[in-house]
């Protein structure tokens, strides 16, 4: 009987779903017993007002910003499309390792390439301001999805507001893995997800700074100050500020200390694994690791029957196995970009998870690699 029949899992695939921390499912059935529209003027109407307003608190100081810069969305994606395509007559300019709703949502802007270890170029990026013509708008995350690489995000705002540039921040990855202040960082629009946090899939937030007017991509009422029309999802709200409280006070475990031993123990254990981005700031709670001559999707396979859950790169493209553009920008050959996984830990993972995927994924590269067979 394989340790997936007998029921003990190890999930480590944070970054594309985390499981729903316990407040958060208290807050939401909480919600689930409220009654009434928040934008109803009644005695129960004010009370769902008072629960989204709590949330959009909640989420605001998750993001360093001011409850009224937060736009209820719902997801992550929606928040980039809202970004991207909320300012027209703008050209756009995006990292070329983005997430790809923006890549998706921006498919003419110019691109800024990243060296070896996934950074972007700032030289690249200011001679890309410099040649357009036209005020901008420049989109580089905060976190990169794949690797986990943190991008100078400040540093990016400061050369593209010289220039009279917008900016936004694809932070879904790094709400409540790294410090997050939208004005500190400079970016005048901000992606949030709250299914990264251990908060209910189908609820994000766009944080836009104050002066900022993206035109709305679904329009038919005044809610969310008319940036986004349609009746709130209470729960999902709900649930996402009990998320982004929870990320910041009860954070759980060292993820950088269980993150560093996992790479020590499978860099010693199968000799020529690679770490993608290591060499770089990145967020403590993923790992990138190139097993070259093992296909990913064989590897997420193999892990899965050992009863840990991991992916091959990014889990956002309904299942499809397909080249990293991210790996691709960084200059990996497609060899190396196949046979990435990425392990991905959160707010419940246990050294105990780390265990048992460098014992599953070493005895699996031993059966897998000859030239391991002996080691």
């Amino acid at each position: 009987m394989t340790v997936a029949a007998a029921g003990r899992r190890s999930y480590l695939d944070h970054n594309a779903s985390s499981p729903l921390r316990p407040a958060v499912r208290g807050a939401m059935a909480e919600a689930l017993d409220l009654t009434g529209n928040p934008s109803s003027v009644h005695t129960d109407g004010r009370t769902v007002r008072r629960a989204v307003d709590e949330a959009r608190r909640q989420v605001a100081r998750l993001a360093g910003a001011t409850p009224a810069e937060v736009v209820f969305t719902a997801g992550g994606t929606e928040a980039n499309n809202l970004a991207l395509r909320g300012f027209a007559g703008r050209r756009l300019i995006v990292s070329a390792v983005e997430h790809e709703s923006v890549l998706a949502a921006a498919p003419a802007a110019a691109r800024i390439p990243v060296d070896r270890t996934g950074v972007v170029d700032l030289a690249a990026l200011e001679r890309l301001l410099a040649e357009g013509q036209g005020p901008a708008l420049v989109s580089v995350m905060l976190v990169n999805n794949e690797t986990g690489v943190i991008q100078p995000v400040a540093e990016v705002a400061r050369l593209a507001r010289a220039r009279g540039a917008i900016v936004h921040c694809d932070a879904v990855q790094g709400a409540g893995r790294v410090p997050l202040d939208r004005a500190a960082l400079g970016v005048d629009l901000l992606s949030l997800s709250a299914h990264k946090l251990g908060g209910p899939a189908g609820c994000g937030a766009l944080v836009v700074a104050e002066g900022c007017h993206p035109d709305p991509l679904i329009r038919g009422g005044g809610q969310e100050r008319w940036r986004r029309a349609g009746t709130e999802n209470l729960v999902g709200i709900a649930g996402f500020g009990a998320a982004a409280a929870a990320a910041l006070d009860a954070p759980g475990p060292d993820l950088a200390a269980l993150r560093d031993g996992l790479e020590r123990r499978a860099l010693a254990a199968v000799p020529g694994v690679r770490v993608m981005g290591m060499g770089a700031p990145r967020a403590g709670n993923v790992t990138c690791l190139a097993l070259p001559g093992v296909a990913g999707e064989t590897q997420v396979m193999a892990l899965d029957l050992a009863g840990v859950s991991v992916s091959a790169g990014a889990a956002c493209s309904s299942g499809k196995v397909r080249p990293s553009h991210v790996l691709e920008a960084m200059g990996e050959p497609e060899d190396v970009a196949g046979s990435v996984i990425r392990v991905s830990l959160g707010w419940n993972s246990t050294a105990a998870d780390v265990d048992r995927f460098v014992t599953a994924w070493a005895a699996m590269a031993r059966r897998l690699v000859p030239a391991l067979a002996a080691v």
